[in-house]
């Protein structure tokens, strides 16, 4: 068994909240960052980790939210995909319930209500904003299935992690991998000092210069 293999064995996926979004950014690439409008909607918030328990709701309906969290386990982070922008997945007793539940937050391609109560509370949510209507609750869709969130695949089990950066979905099956590989760079980084990077870092940019020509 790996150290990475260990270290999740041994303390969750919540290991993962140690790991910058930055260097899980610089790991995994494009493709696994959520977009810009999925954002921290109170700050300064604590960096968020955990398995993703996923939730699809329809236009205008926040009913599967709502169930999901009396169903997802502790540690989860739900991640959801919203029908629209036009009214709020959750409020702040959802979010109270979800906390006390022991979720780790929400990360939400949509909408919620009643920030300054869950500013108060310290849940962490990530989302496209906030609105003061509410949706509806009759429309009922399949919880934990493949859902797409500012812009990324997640499934169900996929690690999530969201701090003031951004918001990274490190695919399950390359958890141990990942982990391994940012805790390498970030003891190499720990070690190397500013003067140390600037050199490398200008000689790598004017290498870059030359190959392109420019003169200066």
């Amino acid at each position: 068994m790996t150290d990475a293999s260990e270290a999740i064995d041994s303390a969750g996926p919540s290991v993962f909240a140690d790991i910058p979004t930055t260097t899980l950014a610089d790991i995994l690439g494009r493709e696994q960052v959520m977009d810009i409008g999925i954002r921290p909607l109170w700050s300064p918030v604590p960096r968020t980790a955990g398995p993703a328990f996923t939730v699809r709701c329809a236009p205008g309906d926040n009913l599967m939210l709502h169930a999901a969290v009396h169903r997802a386990a502790p540690g989860s982070v739900v991640v959801v995909e919203s029908g629209d922008l036009d009214y709020a997945l959750a409020g702040g007793n959802v979010c109270a319930v979800a906390r006390r539940r022991g979720v780790r937050g929400f990360v939400a391609d949509g909408l919620i209500r009643d920030l300054a109560e869950v500013r108060a509370m310290g849940f962490p949510v990530f989302a496209r904003g906030v609105i003061p209507i509410p949706g509806g609750k009759s429309v009922v869709e399949p919880l934990n299935v493949e859902v797409r969130c500012g812009g990324v695949s997640v499934r169900a089990g996929d690690l999530v992690v969201a701090d003031e950066e951004g918001v990274v979905v490190v695919p399950a099956a390359r958890a141990d991998e990942v982990l391994g590989t940012a805790r390498a760079k970030l003891a190499k980084e720990a070690t190397e000092s500013l003067d140390a990077w600037e050199e490398a870092h200008r000689a790598r940019v004017d290498a870059i210069l030359r190959a392109q020509g420019f003169e200066g």
